[in-house]
C-alpha cells in the first residue's frame, strides 16, 4: 500500500524566543527539519508534504525543492495544519504518516517498524507512544482498562487529575488510513481550552465511527523527544553529536575526548585519523586517512588528503593535499589550496591562493590572491599586496623561488622560476627567472650619532644620495 507523509513545521516555537523558524535551528550543522525529511525519504516517501507558516519563505529557501509545501497562514492547531492539505490528500490513496519538524532524533528504522505495525494491525489509525518517568507537558494516552485499546488522547491542559498521572504519552506521530482520516478531519471542532483543532481528536472520532485504533510504544523514548526550548535544543544536539562520534570511532577514527570534539552530521573522516580535544569539523568537511586534527582546530567545508596535520588553526572552505602540515595558529580562508607536501606554519593567513607541492610558508605571512609554484620558500613576514583600494590583483611566484623575509610583493607581479627576492624588498615589477630582485634603500651608518645626539640639540645630517634628512631629539 502506498505510504505518504505530512510533516508539520509551521510553528514559531514561542519558548525558543527566536525570530528564526523553530525547525530551521541547526543541530550538528543541519536544520532540525532536515533530519525528519531524511527519515521520511529513507522510508521511501518520494515527495513529503511540509506544512509551513511562520517564516515560510525562509523555510522554503533553506530546505529547497524535493518537497511539496503547504501553507498554514494562521496556526490553529495540528488538526488545522493537516486540514490545509485536505485537497491534496483527497487525490491520494493508502496511508498517511504524520510527523513533526522538531523531532530530529527519530530514526527511519523506528518509523519503518511503526508503519509495519500499522499494516499488520490493519488499523485505521495508529499512534506512536512512549512511556516516560515524567510525562509532564505531553498529551496522555487513555486506554480501555480491560482490553488496552486506545480510547482517546487528551492534552495535558484538558486532562483530569487522574489522566495526568498516566505515564504513556502521545508522541504526535500517527499513521492513518486516508479513507478513515478525511471524514474525521471534517468533524474536528475547537472544543478545548486553547480553541484549536487537535489532530488527537481525530483518534476518538475514528473510533466512534467504528474504526480500529492501535498504539505502539517506541523502544527508545529519546527518539521522540521534541525541541521546544533552547535547553532541549542543546540536549538533542548533544545526542546527535554523541551518535556521530560513536559512528566515527566504530569506523576506525580515534577521538581522544569525545565530549570536547564536535563533528557535524555531514562530515566524513578516514580511518586512523586522530581527532584531538576542542576540534570542530563542520559542514561538508572531508578528512582523509591517517590525519591528526587538533587540538583546537576548526574546519568548515574543507577537504584534507591523507596524513595531514592541523593544529590550533582555522580552515574555511580550503583544500589540502596529502602530507601537509598546517599550524599552529594558521588561517586558511575560502579558496585556499595547499598541495601535497607543503607546509603552512604559525601566524600565516592564506586566501584565494594556491601553494604548490613541497612549498613552505613557515610563519608570519599573508598570501592573498596568489599562485605559488612547487618547491618555493616564503620568508617570514612576506606580504602579497593584492588590493589597490578598488580591485584585487594576483601575485605569481613560479617554481623553486626563494622569497626573503619581510618582502612585500605588490600585485600584479610575477617572480620567475628559480628567482630570489632579497629580504626587506618591496617588489613592484616582475623579477625575471633566475634573477635576484632587490628593492630597498642602501644602509648608511652615522658614526658617533648616539653620543652627539645626547650632547646637543637637533642635528642636520647629509644623506649619501645628495638629499638631506632631519634628525630631531
Amino acid at each position: 500500500m502506498a505510504l505518504h507523509c505530512i510533516i508539520l513545521a509551521a510553528g514559531l516555537g514561542t519558548r525558543m524566543k527566536s525570530r528564526r523558524p523553530k525547525v530551521l535551528h541547526r543541530i550538528a550543522g543541519r536544520p532540525m527539519l532536515a533530519y525528519v525529511l531524511e527519515a521520511a525519504t529513507e522510508l521511501g516517501v518520494e515527495r513529503p508534504l511540509v506544512v509551513i507558516g511562520h517564516g515560510a519563505a525562509e523555510v522554503e529557501a533553506e530546505i529547497g525543492p524535493g518537497v511539496e509545501y503547504v501553507h498554514q497562514e494562521e496556526q490553529l492547531g495540528t488538526g488545522h495544519a493537516v486540514l490545509q492539505a485536505r485537497e491534496r490528500l483527497e487525490r491520494l490513496s493508502g496511508d498517511l504518516l504524520v510527523l513533526y519538524g522538531d523531532t530530529p532524533l527519530l530514526r527511519a528504522e523506528t518509523l519503518a517498524e511503526f508503519v509495519r505495525f500499522h499494516e499488520r494491525e490493519r488499523a485505521d489509525a495508529s499512534v506512536l507512544t512512549a512511556i516516560l518517568p515524567d510525562p509532564t507537558g505531553y498529551g496522555r494516552i487513555v486506554r480501555e482498562p480491560e482490553t488496552g485499546a486506545v480510547l482517546r488522547i487528551v492534552e495535558e491542559k484538558d486532562a483530569s487529575p487522574v489522566e495526568k498521572t498516566y505515564r504513556e504519552i502521545n508522541t504526535g506521530i500517527y499513521c492513518f488510513a486516508l479513507p478513515a482520516l478525511l471524514p474525521a478531519l471534517d468533524r474536528l471542532r475547537p472544543l478545548n481550552a486553547q480553541g484549536e483543532y487537535y489532530l488527537t481528536d481525530a483518534i476518538a472520532l475514528i473510533r466512534e465511527a467504528g474504526g480500529k485504533v492501535a498504539a505502539l510504544a517506541a523502544g527508545n523514548p529519546e527518539e521522540v523527544q521534541g525541541v521546544n526550548s533552547r535547553e532541549q535544543l542543546a540536549a538533542v544536539e548533544a545526542a546527535v553529536r554523541r551518535e556521530k562520534n560513536r559512528e566515527l570511532m566504530a569506523a576506525g577514527v580515534t577521538i581522544m575526548d569525545p565530549s570536547s570534539t564536535f563533528v557535524d552530521a555531514g562530515v566524513e573522516v578516514g580511518r586512523d585519523t586522530v581527532l584531538l580535544p576542542f576540534t570542530w569539523l563542520e559542514g561538508k568537511t572531508r578528512i582523509g586517512e591517517g590525519c591528526t586534527v587538533g587540538p583546537q582546530a576548526r574546519l568548515r567545508d574543507c577537504e584534507l588528503g591523507d596524513r595531514v596535520s592541523v593544529q590550533f588553526s582555522v580552515l574555511d572552505q580550503a583544500q589540502v593535499g596529502e602530507d601537509v602540515s598546517i599550524g599552529p595558529f594558521a588561517y586558511l580562508r575560502p579558496g585556499a589550496k595547499v598541495e601535497a607536501g607543503a607546509k603552512v606554519g604559525d601566524f600565516v593567513e592564506i586566501k584565494n591562493s594556491r601553494v604548490g607541492a613541497g612549498s613552505k610558508v613557515p610563519h608570519h605571512s599573508y598570501i592573498g590572491d596568489a599562485e605559488i609554484g612547487r618547491g618555493v620558500n616564503i620568508g617570514a613576514g612576506t606580504i602579497t599586496c593584492n588590493y589597490d583600494g578598488e580591485r584585487k590583483h594576483r601575485t605569481v611566484i613560479e617554481d623553486r623561488c626563494f622569497i626573503g623575509a619581510n618582502a612585500n610583493l605588490v600585485a600584479p607581479v610575477r617572480v620567475g622560476e628559480g628567482a630570489y627576492v632579497a629580504s626587506g624588498s618591496t617588489i613592484t615589477a616582475d623579477v625575471p627567472p633566475g634573477a635576484l630582485g632587490v628593492a630597498r634603500g642602501r644602509q648608511r651608518n652615522v658614526e658617533d650619532w648616539v653620543a652627539r645626539r645626547r650632547r646637543g640639540p637637533a642635528m642636520r645630517v647629509e644623506a649619501t644620495d645628495g638629499g638631506s634628512q632631519n634628525e630631531e631629539e
